[in-house]
């Protein structure tokens, strides 16, 4: 099985930072691309920003300048700096893991999409 778990979330102010990351378990072989979305109240689940295994990065227009994306291979984990945070940054944050090669139940495996179950970030005064 391969699982994320995102942490970091959080209630902050207006202008404030956070930083998310999100930890991808199991018997791992590899992982291409890794990345964040975002779903607001009412509002359909949208990209913030992605980060290929050679670090390749791709950011919404809306985040970029306030926002990095990182990973580190080694730990299969992907971060997101997230700084001068408003509030139409809130959201819940999801994080992505596409086209994952991984060992289980005696053979090697084959998926192109793993999600977090996502942590809430509120941006308020």
């Amino acid at each position: 099985q391969v699982q994320l778990v995102e942490s970091g979330g959080g209630l902050v102010q207006p202008g404030g930072s956070l930083r998310l990351s999100c930890a991808a378990s199991g018997s791992i072989i590899s992982i291409n691309n890794m990345g964040w979305y975002r779903q607001a109240p009412g509002k359909q689940r949208e990209l913030v920003a992605t980060i290929t295994s050679g670090g390749s990065t791709n950011y919404a227009d809306s985040v970029k300048d306030r926002f990095t994306i990182s990973r580190d291979n080694a730990k299969n984990t992907v971060y997101l700096q997230m700084n001068s945070l408003e509030p139409e940054d809130t959201a819940v944050y999801y994080c992505n893991a596409d086209r994952v090669v991984y060992y289980g139940r005696d053979s090697f495996r084959r998926a192109s999409d793993f999600w977090g179950q996502g942590t809430q970030v509120t941006v308020s005064s």
